[in-house]
């Protein structure tokens, strides 16, 4: 019963909400068109002014990726790994999530590929995937977007959050399905 109505729920969800914003917006006589038009003409400017953040933060993760620094990381990295129960296959799409969304989506096809979505490096790796966030991509773009230079505790907060999601997947995967 309770998954019927949840199923109902997600279906309709975005529906509604997508009819119910212009609906309001027209009860309350907004000119939802020019208003809708003139949102899409800010969105181009913001989407000008974070290219040349983004673009530096692409090239970074390419260099990255491309210089070896990555093995390196997660041969040091691969002891500590093993002791909480982490395979070390999942270690280098942990890093790249903090960086780039995309690259480390590919990673987690490429292990999903390889060992299956019932694996535990699967499981582990999804659930990792979708708790972890792309903090470098997020201060790059929300950051440079307001023109902040000084990211102050940004960077570090962003961090420890992905090393404690890292580290939360590891044990939840471990203990529902280890």
């Amino acid at each position: 019963m309770f998954t019927d109505i949840l199923n109902v729920i997600s279906l309709w969800a975005i529906p509604f909400v997508a009819a119910a914003i212009p609906l309001y917006a027209i009860i309350k006589k907004v000119p939802v068109y020019s208003v809708f038009c003139e949102g899409a003409k800010d969105g181009l400017a913001v989407a000008a002014k974070i290219v040349p953040y983004l673009v530096c933060m692409l090239c970074g993760i390419g260099m990255f990726r491309r210089s070896g620094a990555m093995e390196y990381v997660v041969m040091v990295l691969s002891p500590v790994t093993e002791l909480i129960g982490m395979p070390g296959e999942i270690l280098p799409m942990g890093i790249m999530r903090s960086f780039s969304g995309g690259g480390a989506e590919g990673m987690l096809v490429e292990l999903l590929t390889t060992y299956g979505p019932d694996s535990t490096i699967g499981r582990m790796a999804s659930v990792a995937m979708g708790s972890t966030e792309t903090t470098f991509y997020c201060i790059a773009v929300y950051f440079g977007c307001i023109g902040v230079s000084k990211t102050r505790h940004a960077i570090a907060a962003g961090l420890m959050a992905d090393l404690a999601s890292l580290l939360a997947a590891c044990f939840i995967t471990n203990m529902m399905w280890g």
